[in-house]
């Protein structure tokens, strides 16, 4: 079984930014454009507010991107974009711009609140066009159906994945990405990894055709192609990125890692690393990706029993030997070579904490339904123990 969701159209390759005129101009001629505050000051981004203009469409700027997306900023960001009555909504940055965007085009479509939409296939019908434009290499979110968001009367992010909020376009310019600093270069890469390893390695279920599918479907052929052609570019290229911000050629594998692994966890979703992550993140107030890339190789080391296959495939595509033991500690190695943490304890959680995270991210059932090997409270505490020392050794 196999399903995939993605934009009308994905344009990547170094100046494809130079299509967003075009591709904004098919859809309206009232754009709302949904842009990080330092990316709002790139001349690229003015040269593209220049090609709109000049496309006979009027676009109106909203910097107001707040990481993390907490509620009162998406409503800022509804509210400014009523003013404006778009049929268009263009999202330029980050994976927090890029999420914003998503969620103004529903919420401009279909009342409030939010929260009626949280889960999944809950949106109740089309939402306006988006077109997605992404500065880091890291959470896909322009070819995905999914965006999270920080909800204060929880204690953990949550998300909305329904099909009608993949973009309608997709424009990826590596050249966009050469000015993120290491340490987001770092995040967001190694998250694109998680997205690919968690996307190949996830439960494989039969389908219900005759009803409606989970946005995750889990482990299908389709995804698995696009997940083991995501690991093998970013293995390379992201610690070389992060060595080197002016590695073009590094910058451009990680920006086609990210895209692919995107395109592959939208269908085939992510796991334990994540489900794991949403209360780490609310915890600790980490960086999505610095959670999602600590907690990958106990994750990895936690389902070798179910997938071991599967492992040795990653290993490969790795660059390391194929088998599992070499792919966990071949991600271990990336782990350590782009300076992100390795263990809990590194970023503040203690022993104390560890039942609580995990009865929360056994409540992410999107996700921790979707592991490979049945998530029980046990086997995350045992994922969490281990990542609060660094044993990997436990779990193996």
């Amino acid at each position: 079984m196999s399903v995939l969701r993605l934009p009308d159209a994905v344009q990547f390759g170094r100046g494809a930014r130079a299509g967003i005129p075009v591709a904004v101009a098919r859809l309206g001629r009232r754009a709302f454009v949904v842009a990080d505050p330092v990316v709002a000051g790139m001349t690229e981004f003015a040269a593209a507010l220049d090609g709109l203009k000049a496309a006979g469409v009027e676009a109106h700027v909203f910097t107001g991107v707040v990481p993390e997306l907490p509620l009162d900023g998406i409503d800022a960001a509804v509210s400014a974009a009523r003013d404006v009555r778009p049929d268009v909504v263009v999202g330029f940055g980050g994976g927090s711009a890029l999420d914003l965007a998503k969620l103004v085009a529903l919420l401009l479509v279909h009342p409030g609140p939010l929260s009626a939409y949280y889960g999944e296939n809950a949106v109740p019908g089309p939402v306006l066009p988006v077109v997605a434009v992404p500065t880091t290499a890291g959470t896909g979110s322009e070819v995905t159906p999914v965006a999270v968001v920080s909800d204060p009367d929880r204690e953990l992010k949550v998300g909305v994945s329904d099909a009608a909020l993949v973009p309608r376009v997709a424009i990826v310019d590596p050249e966009l990405t050469v000015g993120v600093p290491p340490s987001v270069t770092a995040a967001s890469g190694i998250d694109a990894l998680a997205h690919a390893v968690e996307s190949y390695t996830a439960i494989e279920r039969p389908p219900s055709w005759d009803a409606q599918l989970p946005i995750f479907v889990g482990h299908n052929r389709l995804s698995s192609v696009l997940a083991l052609e995501a690991a093998h570019a970013l293995g390379d290229a992201l610690p070389r990125a992060v060595a080197d911000g002016a590695d073009l050629a590094a910058r451009e594998q990680c920006a086609y890692g990210s895209l692919l692994a995107g395109m592959a966890f939208g269908s085939g979703g992510t796991h334990l690393a994540h489900a794991l992550q949403y209360p780490i993140g609310a915890l600790t107030h980490t960086p999505h990706g610095v959670g999602t890339g600590m907690m990958l190789p106990y994750v990895m080391a936690a389902i070798r029993p179910a997938c071991a296959p599967r492992l040795s495939a990653l290993g490969a595509a790795l660059g390391a030997p194929a088998t599992p033991d070499a792919a966990i500690d071949r991600v271990a190695e990336i782990r350590a070579a782009v300076g992100i943490p390795a263990t809990l304890a590194e970023i503040g959680i203690t022993r104390d904490q560890l039942p609580r995270i995990a009865e929360l991210a056994l409540g992410v059932t999107r996700l921790a339904g979707n592991s490979p090997r049945p998530a029980t409270r046990e086997l995350l505490l045992a994922i969490l123990e281990a990542a609060l020392t660094g044993d990997v050794s436990a779990l193996t």
